[in-house]
């Protein structure tokens, strides 16, 4: 991934809230330190129960895996202003409290703020919203979120893939969304759609 300035890494914000799915934010955070990213943290205080209820990682685990850690009450952080410069942000999981409060500009918490930022700045804002069944109310404030320039990501499994075991899908998923920030690496191809399965799996033309 290209930085928007060419002095510092690229700098990515990741929130992790309270919806299920607190491994995803995890994932996100490790695979950026690896790629050499610059991250920025916050936790929900919901998020912050999600991730010792779900994973093995306590807070203090998820947090000394950030270069930054924000608190969520904290609105004079740098990544609550629009002069402080990133190239993005990734909510990991996002609960529909969060997507609400986007979607109607209600920024209360760092999180919302942040996205809110991204959203002003016409930065690339992802949400990994983690809800089903999904109500008119849900779908409406993706709609605005998404026409507003965000994109709206569900962190789906895709089983074409061949991956049996939650770890591997939760990394599925984790490289699509990197995809979206100009992550992509030659290691995770085999994590791509190419058609060979689909071809594997065919008829023969005589009997379709």
């Amino acid at each position: 991934m290209t930085a928007l300035r060419p002095d510092r890494p690229p700098r990515l914000v990741v929130a992790i809230t309270g919806a299920t799915g607190a491994l995803y934010g995890v994932r996100l955070l490790q695979r950026l330190g690896s790629l050499g990213a610059e991250t920025h943290l916050v936790v929900s205080r919901w998020g912050k129960h999600t991730i010792e209820h779900e994973t093995p990682y306590s807070l203090a685990d998820v947090r000394s895996m950030a270069d930054h850690v924000h608190a969520a009450n904290d609105l004079g952080a740098g990544i609550s202003s629009g002069s402080f410069t990133t190239d993005g942000m990734i909510v990991a999981p996002c609960s529909v409290r969060t997507l609400s409060a986007i979607a109607t500009g209600f920024t209360d918490d760092l999180v919302v703020r942040a996205a809110d930022v991204t959203l002003k700045e016409r930065r690339r804002l992802v949400l990994m919203v983690r809800e089903t069944p999904l109500t008119e109310i849900h779908l409406q404030n993706m709609l605005t979120v998404t026409r507003a320039g965000g994109i709206v990501f569900p962190p789906l499994p895709a089983f074409y893939t061949g991956l049996d075991d939650v770890s591997a899908l939760v990394d599925y998923t984790v490289v699509r969304v990197l995809d979206l920030f100009g992550f992509a690496a030659a290691a995770d191809d085999e994590l791509r759609w190419t058609g060979r399965t689909q071809l594997r799996s065919a008829p023969p033309a005589a009997e379709q």
